[in-house]
């Protein structure tokens, strides 16, 4: 396994090689289970009964997806809040895998109580490790800069090495032999990752080491009050689950799928508002949390877009593409999921070192920049999807290249964006919040996979006729955002404090 040698952004790891390397490969085993098993997840649901799928419709599968990829976020609010107070980040890690490997083999029994108990449990489990992972990379360099931009993107090749293998892997199994064969080699990964981080875990030193519970008056070894909230919190999602379980609550996922939307968006006002007002916040960090809003905003329109990668684009790959290769072999509609974190790996070394290149010159793009970038380049994406929904309508399947296509366009913006808004979130933050607002990142990433799903079974259910006409208009939402994000560049930059 081939990992790019750090001379590829000059000085990137000097500090702390090891610790990146821990964290490289720990996040690179949770994302391999984690999008391998995304990959077969809707064409799993709304496979026939007779052939171990669930039966579901295209609109109630593509709303629990979108449900299920909202919820992995939405808990790293909360995930992100006990890291920083309560466990400190690397048992937050640990903690968070041991969940994750348990819902994934949960998963592997065949029975419908079952897979929505293993979903619940990657959902736990996700929540913790995802925004505690992102706060090790930041804590490794302090210094702040084109190198922690680096760093991310390093860090993020880890993130699409997983996910580039795990589809391959799971997809294979779960669409050739047994969907249940596909989800439980998720669980093998996982596990795999959990062994690599506890070896290493040593290389850290004391990066996520220990909760900020100074920060809060609290002495060290002292009980937190705050875990009460926590089985408080953990004994309602039992109760929720079993009433569920024992048909006395009765959920429409589609229903449940629109509903959230509003009470995201009423957590994040609450909780953002929290902040700004109780947070004693001096003049400098309230500017910088406003830049913060603005980006999370953004980045909420950009996975409403990008997200239909496992939803309409699945579907669209295993119903309306030609996949017959010339050896007789059909290719899995998961493997298509594969594309775009190849595509990262291959392109994320070039952007990692682009953005040193440029700021050595004092021409690197500024933060806001390259989100504008990014939604022009989602938008561009979906006209591409216009062509090949045009072909399909017209009575044809699309050749794989309309696909491939999509995802490089896709990728390129996602590179521009993801990597580059998590590093500005540790940057731009109070020190003594940065996991939270990890949190808040990962809320706005939450909002937009809703969305996503949402979007998703409006597209697939209303038919091929009407299929460019909806893929234009998540394009012109794109665009829309994008222009009006580039106006507010140069105010953005100003309430940012010379923050690069």
């Amino acid at each position: 396994m081939h990992i790019p040698k750090m001379s590829v952004v000059e000085g990137v790891a000097e500090k702390h090689p090891r610790g990146l390397y821990t964290l490289f490969f720990t996040e690179m085993w949770e994302r391999f289970s984690y999008y391998g098993m995304r990959a077969m997840l809707v064409l799993f649901m709304v496979d026939s009964v007779a052939h171990g799928g669930l039966g579901m419709s295209d609109e109630t599968a593509t709303a629990i997806y979108g449900l299920y990829t909202a919820f992995v976020y939405l808990v790293s609010l909360p995930g992100g809040w006990m890291g920083d107070r309560l466990l400190g980040a690397q048992r937050a890690v640990w903690i968070g895998g041991i969940i994750i490997a348990i819902g994934h083999f949960t998963l592997a029994i065949p029975s419908l109580q079952t897979f929505f108990l293993g979903l619940v449990l990657i959902i736990i489990g996700t929540g913790l490790l995802k925004p505690n992972m992102s706060v090790m990379v930041g804590h490794l360099y302090p210094e702040g800069g084109a190198r922690r931009d680096a760093g991310f993107t390093i860090f993020y090749m880890g993130v699409n090495l997983g996910a580039a293998i795990g589809p391959l892997v799971c997809s294979a199994l779960g669409e050739k032999i047994n969907w249940h064969y596909g989800f439980a080699a998720a669980g093998v990964g996982m596990v795999l990752g959990l062994v690599q981080f506890k070896i290493t875990a040593r290389h850290l030193g004391e990066a996520g080491r220990h909760p900020n519970r100074d920060v809060d008056g609290i002495k060290s070894g002292g009980f937190d009050k705050a875990w009460y909230f926590v089985a408080a919190g953990m004994s309602a999602i039992a109760l929720i689950v079993l009433l569920v379980f024992q048909g006395i609550i009765h959920l429409d996922p589609v229903a449940l799928a629109k509903n959230m939307t509003y009470v995201i968006i009423g957590m994040g006002t609450v909780f953002v508002l929290g902040i700004f007002v109780f947070g004693k916040l001096d003049a400098s960090e309230k500017k910088r949390f406003l830049v913060i809003l603005l980006l999370l905003l953004s980045a909420a329109v950009f996975w409403s877009g990008f997200e239909q990668a496992g939803s309409s684009l699945n579907l669209f790959a295993e119903r309306y593409t030609d996949r017959e290769t010339s050896f007789q072999f059909i290719i899995p509609a998961g493997w298509f999921q594969t594309l775009n974190p190849v595509f990262i790996i291959a392109l994320a070394p070039v952007f990692a070192a682009l953005w040193v290149w440029l700021a050595r010159r004092e021409m690197d793009l500024s933060i806001p920049a390259k989100f504008v970038v990014g939604l022009m380049l989602l938008g561009m994406g979906f006209i591409i999807m216009v062509g090949a929904a045009k072909i399909v309508a017209s009575g044809s399947k699309a050749l794989p290249f309309w696909l491939v296509t999509t995802y490089l366009v896709h990728t390129i913006g996602e590179i521009c964006l993801s990597p580059v808004g998590l590093s500005a979130v540790t940057k731009l933050a109070p020190p003594r919040f940065v996991g939270q607002m990890m949190g808040l990142w990962f809320l706005a990433t939450s909002l937009g996979n809703l969305l996503a799903g949402l979007f998703a079974g409006q597209i697939i259910t209303d038919g091929v006729a009407q299929m460019p006409e909806l893929f234009m208009r998540i394009a012109l939402i794109a665009f829309i955002s994008g222009a009006v994000l580039l106006i507010l560049v140069r105010p953005i930059k100003k309430l940012m404090l010379n923050v690069r």
